[in-house]
Order: structure tokens, then sequence, then C-alpha cells
């Protein structure tokens, strides 16, 4: 996608004065050049109203494709601008991956109507998602891997493979006649064999697997490292669900990554970027909220040297420069934690060390800050011992910033929440008190 184009039609269809044939061109042109996922971020960027105008103006074939790539606020705004005739017209057809994709922002009402129209394999589909958490790989899974009984001979799979194979396919999936998982057979394992070989006796059997009840973003991660195009999806029983694909696997790696950096400011990945100016506030209000009260508890801290403040006002002057350091210093080991754990690197095994080094790390760091900083300040207020006052606040802040970094996201995620989310925040907290008590109590004692 063009950004020129992206950005042209956008101003086309937001222009006033625009003839509604020529937006209708505009919409026509970039359809025809650009894949479902651009045309949904296309909508995504106009507000509602123009939002409506330019789903209008698409073809009927593709509505659907756009409305699974747009985020759920996004999707769920036109959705509801749709009396139960046309939404049963639009969706009646569609595939079980895709009514799974659009269940959560369609009308209950809508699902059983296109259940009901649904052929009997499809509805299996369904069904069978249905039997796993929406956060678990057996709901997402892709039901149409190249599949064969393990007792086929191997000329019929070649002829198998004359017709379109699914994306991101190198290797047949093997079952027996229940549908139990057998192994897999590398598709250019079958050029050289014996065609009137069982296509089993060529089987891999320690191909991994992933199991249903897996967490999508953990499936995710196993088959990105894997080297393999896709990996079996496999029920407790042994029953072949589906695959999880490497185009997938990616795909969720990036939501992941959008989520996380989304609720690292308190907001929600499907947060359309037009929502409505009251949902947008109430869920910006409360992440404020929470905000409010750790800088309420500094500011507690600080009240309590109120009378030191009055006396030395470059205490108050410089207190930025020992939070900011703190936080600039717990920020660096808290995103290196964060990773860490995402990758699953850390345990209890390595974190002792992991502490010894990071304290090393702050230490070195702190004291050649601190001698910078402390020398600036002295002749800056004509004040050595000031200067001494903020090096040795530098130093603590620097340390405890680095040990709250390692701890902070390592207690968060044994309670089973996630560091991306608040890790930021409770980070803030320590850095600043650690920093402002050390900084001012320091002052209280040796400039009073």
């Amino acid at each position: 996608m063009q950004e020129n184009d992206f950005h042209n039609v956008v101003s086309e269809i937001m222009d006033q004065r625009s003839a509604p044939e020529n937006q209708q061109i505009a919409v026509e042109q970039f359809e025809q050049a650009n894949s479902p996922a651009n045309l949904a971020l296309l909508l995504e960027s106009l507000p509602l109203a123009a939002r409506l105008e330019a789903w209008e103006k698409l073809s009927e074939s593709a509505k659907v494709p756009v409305l699974v790539e747009m985020r759920s606020d996004a999707s769920q705004a036109i959705i509801q601008t749709l009396d139960d005739v046309h939404l049963l017209a639009l969706f009646t057809g569609i595939g079980a991956d895709t009514l799974l994709e659009l269940q959560d922002v369609l009308p209950d009402r809508l699902i059983e109507d296109v259940l009901v129209r649904m052929d009997e394999e499809q509805n299996q589909r369904f069904s069978t998602a249905q039997q796993f958490d929406d956060k678990e790989v057996g709901h997402w899974c892709d039901h149409q891997p190249l599949v064969v009984p393990g007792k086929t001979k191997i000329k019929v799979v070649t002829r198998l493979l004359r017709r379109k194979t699914p994306a991101y396919c190198n290797t047949v999936f093997l079952v027996d006649s229940r549908g139990n998982w057998e192994g897999v057979v590398r598709l250019n394992n079958l050029f050289d064999a014996d065609p009137l070989l069982r296509i089993l006796e060529l089987a891999e059997n320690d191909f991994p697997t992933l199991n249903g009840k897996d967490d999508i973003y953990v499936a995710a991660d196993r088959v990105a490292q894997s080297e393999e195009s896709a990996l079996p999806v496999i029920s407790d029983s042994g029953l072949l669900i589906g695959r999880l694909d490497i185009g997938t696997a990616y795909k969720l790696q990036s939501e992941r990554e959008e989520s996380k950096l989304m609720a690292s400011a308190g907001l929600d990945e499907n947060e359309d970027l037009f929502s409505p100016v009251r949902k947008s506030a109430k869920n910006r209000a409360i992440w404020l909220g929470i905000n409010l009260l750790t800088a309420f508890l500094a500011s507690g801290f600080i009240s309590m040297f109120e009378a030191t403040l009055q006396q030395v006002v470059a205490l108050a002057v410089l207190m930025p420069v020992v939070a900011s350091m703190g936080g600039i210093a717990g920020s660096q080991t808290l995103t290196l934690i964060v990773r860490g754990l995402a990758l699953g690197q850390i345990s209890s095994a390595n974190l002792k060390p992991l502490l010894t080094k990071e304290f090393k790390v702050g230490a070195l760091n702190g004291i050649l800050w601190a001698i910078v900083i402390g020398l600036i300040t002295g002749f800056w207020f004509n004040s050595m011992m000031l200067g001494v006052v903020i090096g040795l606040a530098i130093v603590t802040n620097i340390i405890s910033a680095a040990l709250a970094g390692i701890f902070i996201p390592v207690i968060l995620d044994k309670l089973k929440i996630d560091p991306a989310l608040s890790g930021s925040v409770i980070l803030t907290t320590v850095t600043d008190v650690v920093g402002f008590v050390a900084f001012l109590g320091l002052g209280t004692i040796f400039l009073l």
C-alpha cells in the first residue's frame, strides 16, 4: 500500500466538496489495489459518519473480510447501524472460521440464524472451537490442513497434491480411521518414494505438536521457534483438531505486542481511533485515577520534608533530576526483565545472579552519574555539600530502581498480572518515593 494513495483516499472521502461519484471511484480503486487489511485500516482512519459512507461504497464481497480485519470497537460501530435483514444477507454463507472471528461483535440472534444456514461440516468446526476458551489455540486454529489417513497409498496422496494446497503447507498430516493424530510426512519425501507404499511408512512420529488448550500466544511462539511452516493442534484424547501456521503465528505475536503497547498506557487494544468521546474518556479515566493515587503517595512523602524545602530551596529545584535518573534506570531494567519473562528466560534458578548483575550495573552507573551531577550541582549552587547530597541520592535511587525493575515484573508475573500493564506505574512510584526520601532526608541531615 502506497502511503500517498492511502492519504489521498482519506482526503477525498473527508472532503465535503468532493462529488459522491468521485468518492465512489476513489474507494473502488483503493479496494481493487489493496488487501482487506488495508481496507480495514482505511475505514478505521475515518470518523464514524465518513466511515459509514465509505462502507457503503465497498463491494459486497469485500465487506465481511474487511470486518474480520477491523478492531472490535470499529467493526461493532458499523454492525450496529445495520438492520437484521442486511446483517443476515451479509453473513449468510460465511465459514466457521469467519464466524469465530466476528463472534464477539455479532448479535446472538444473528449467530444462531447463520449457524442454521451452515452446512454440517462448518457447523461441526464451529462447535469444536467452542469447546475451547478464546485464549486457547484450539479455539482459533486452522481447520483446513492437508490431512490423509495413514493407510493411504503414496500415489493417491500425490494426486491430491496436484490440487490447491493450503498456504504454509510443506507437510501432510496423518490420522487413523477415528481422526487421531499419527504423524507427519514432508512433501519432499514423497517424490522419490515407492508410489505403492502406505504413507504411514514415511511418517515422522517425533514431530512437534500443540495441545488445543495451549495459550494462543505461547503456541504462536512455539510455531515461530519451530522452524516449521505449521504445527498440528491435538486434543487431550489425541484427535487432530487443526493446525497453527507460521503466518497466523506472526500475526498473533504482532497483536500481542500491540496489546502490550496499548496496555502500558491503560488502553484497550480494540479501542477505535474515533470511538465515542464518553467511552474513550471512561477508559482513560481509570488509568488517570491510578496515576493520581501514586502521585499523591509521592507528594505525601515530600510533605514530610516541608521545613527542609522552605530553608533549602535548591532541593526543590533539583528534585526532578533525582526522580528522572531513577525512573530511566528502572525502566531500562524493567523492559529487559519483561522481555525475559515473555521469552521464558527468567526462573528462580537464575534470579539471584541476575539481581547481582543489575546491582553492579546500577552501582557503576550510579557512582558515575553521581560524580557528574554532584560536580555540576556544587558549582551551580556554590555548595559542594549540596553536590554530595544529590550524588548520594542519585546512587541510592539508581540502585533501588535497578532492583525494583527486577522484582516488580517478577512479582506481578507470579500474581498472573501482565507486567507490561502496570509495571511502569509501580516502578515510577517506587523511584519517585525512594528518590525524594533519599534526597530530602540526606538534605535534612547534612544541610540543616
